[in-house]
């Protein structure tokens, strides 16, 4: 199935729930109406819970490839955009003047220069260029301003224009999926571009039926208990960073993987590094454990 042949949400969330993410029925419209309406979707939440996975996951669904652009501070339009290899055009023109020149005139010998063989395509101009694909701009909210401003102008015609080269134009308008983990709030100019949707931690009954998709090895007591304890930890005062999805199955694995069937004090402790990552939380946690398994 192709995105325009996509009827409902429903349609859309059981075709991601055959690639293992169980999406509720707010994220399955969002994301219906962003692939009916060519615009994109930005994901806002909490890290680990499922922002990134989404984009993945519509690849898989749509047999499409996965471009992802992991944003950061400081990140321009260059690497974002494209490039130009420089060593191949130099090994180029020592390769025409070593021929004598070839017969090509000044202006010819400039253009075979900005050759589409030499031209480096970053993720986005890579998007255009293979669309249809997935494009995930991963944590938008690391970048600055200005980027925001050049992606907003990307995401508005779907096509760039490099000065050497020409227009490159998007034939199908690719998937994009922005994530943000709301370190600074994005500008309205942006969030007017996509539709949006927050992405909150599951609730018990949910958070259990994603580690029995996703783990089915984790017997189904033990998948219950590690979610339980990981909605009480989520429920604590003072935890740093509250463990995401991605955390509950780790954690999961983890005590699967030292041959336990149940969740046991002993066990959770020892294993407790695969679901907090902040020293101040092991500690707080592991303290907590024996309340809580109580």
């Amino acid at each position: 199935m192709t995105k325009t042949s996509l009827l409902s949400a429903a349609a859309l969330q059981d075709m991601l729930a055959a690639t293992g993410y169980l999406a509720d029925d707010g994220l399955a419209t969002i994301g219906y109406l962003a692939l009916a309406m060519e615009r994109p979707l930005l994901l806002e939440g909490e890290p680990g819970t499922g922002k990134t996975a989404l984009a993945e996951s519509l690849a898989e669904a749509f047999s499409l490839p996965l471009i992802r652009l992991q944003c950061y501070e400081g990140i321009d339009a260059s690497q974002a955009l494209y490039d130009w290899d420089f060593t191949a055009q130099i090994l180029h023109l020592r390769s025409v003047e070593a021929g004598g020149g070839s017969g090509l005139s000044t202006a010819e010998l400039e253009s075979s220069l900005y050759d589409k063989r030499f031209l480096l395509a970053r993720p986005i101009l890579k998007a255009l260029q293979e669309s249809p694909a997935v494009l995930l701009i991963d944590e938008i909210d690391r970048a600055d301003d200005e980027f925001e401003a050049f992606l907003l102008e990307v995401l508005s015609t779907y096509q760039v224009s490099i000065p050497e080269f020409g227009t490159v134009k998007a034939d199908t308008p690719p998937i994009v999926v922005l994530t943000s983990n709301r370190t600074r709030d994005l500008h309205d100019a942006l969030k007017r571009r996509c539709l949006y949707h927050w992405i909150d931690h599951p609730g018990l009954a949910r958070e259990v039926e994603i580690v029995r998709t996703r783990l089915p090895q984790v017997p189904a007591l033990l998948a219950a208990q590690v979610v339980r304890t990981v909605q009480q930890i989520r429920a604590t005062d003072g935890v740093l960073k509250p463990p995401g999805v991605a955390e509950t199955l780790d954690w999961a694995r983890a005590i699967h993987q030292l041959g336990r069937a149940e969740l046991d004090l002993a066990s959770a402790a020892a294993s407790i590094g695969a679901l907090c990552k902040y020293r101040e939380d092991t500690e707080r946690v592991t303290a907590a454990l024996a309340r809580m398994l109580g």
